[in-house]
């Protein structure tokens, strides 16, 4: 009696970022030139599909739905590159070529913190101090153990910055206040006062905002260190 086959379980959107992210990481290390199809730093769409059908047999819908995510958190860039094409009549047709590569602060995620990452604590020696300081989606600097929550906020701040509901003086007040928390984490020991403060006011507007949800994924994380 032949044993029938366990079908592995689907993967996570996160599972599914990370070897995409992972996979532009390690193109960027071993490129040889800025753009290319096997030696470039930079993918075309379709070069970036083919690869990661062939590596992790991830689908097409898996790699466009995590690409936005992706790019929206900065952890990847687009690059446009503009080309004329001649006709057979002498005139020229333009085209632009999107390509796509890991940011700074994509290579900070997978490869950990560098002393060349955002200057916020320049001249201060991090590993002195006994601290892992790692760059989250939206720029911010945290403590590595807070990861999660830097995170959450960042998904947050992309959320608030385009929620029809709020005016643009509401959106700078609360994205300016998520900074703030994102600096407390950037700390060993945050101070408690100041986030439970600054989150009061922010899920507040932000749950009136229909945003919901996000809100409740950053208090998840954000309820530990009150």
């Amino acid at each position: 009696m032949s044993k029938r086959l366990v079908k592995p379980p689907p993967r996570t959107a996160d599972q599914v970022r990370r070897i995409m992210l992972e996979y532009f990481f390690n193109r960027n290390q071993n490129a040889t030139s800025r753009r290319g199809k096997s030696t470039g730093a930079a993918v075309t769409i379709k070069v970036l599909r083919a690869e990661l059908k062939a590596s992790d047999g991830l689908t097409a819908q898996e790699v466009h739905a995590n690409l936005t995510y992706l790019l929206s958190h900065k952890w990847v860039e687009e690059q446009a590159i503009a080309k004329s094409f001649s006709t057979p009549r002498g005139g020229l047709v333009p085209a632009v070529t999107p390509y796509y590569a890991i940011t700074a602060a994509g290579i900070d995620k997978i490869g950990g913190p560098s002393e060349f990452m955002n200057d916020r604590f320049h001249g201060i020696k991090i590993e002195a101090a006994g601290q892992n300081i790692i760059t989250v989606g939206d720029g911010n600097q945290v403590e590595a153990k807070f990861r999660e929550t830097g995170e959450s906020l960042s998904e947050l701040a992309e959320a608030i910055k385009t929620a029809v509901s709020l005016t643009e003086a509401q959106k700078l007040s609360l994205v300016a206040d998520i900074n703030s928390i994102q600096a407390q984490l950037a700390k060993a020991e945050p101070n408690k006062s100041v986030l439970r403060a600054l989150w009061e006011g922010i899920q507040t507007a932000a749950k009136a905002a229909g945003l919901g949800t996000l809100v409740a994924k950053a208090a998840s994380f954000l309820s530990h260190l009150f």
